[in-house]
């Protein structure tokens, strides 16, 4: 099973999204800069998570979760 996340670059503020099956597992290697994408922003902060889905599911929702309204929308509670 698999969870769709949203992290928050605490340096930059920049937001990130993946998928995991530990959410805590990943977020802390994102910390500790194992993430190349993420290294340059750390430290991270979790702001959101779903699931837990199928495979399928979570790589279909991470993608969603990508575009810029669907995750605004989320994180502003709408």
């Amino acid at each position: 099973m698999f969870y769709v996340y949203i992290l928050k670059s605490i340096k930059s503020g920049i937001l990130y999204t993946g998928m995991t099956k530990s959410i805590d597992s990943r977020l802390e290697e994102h910390n500790s800069g194992k993430s190349k994408f993420t290294k340059g922003h750390m430290p991270w902060q979790l702001l959101y998570k779903e699931g837990p889905f199928g495979t399928a599911d979570a790589r279909i929702r991470e993608k969603q979760l990508k575009r810029t309204e669907e995750k605004q929308r989320i994180l502003s509670g709408h």
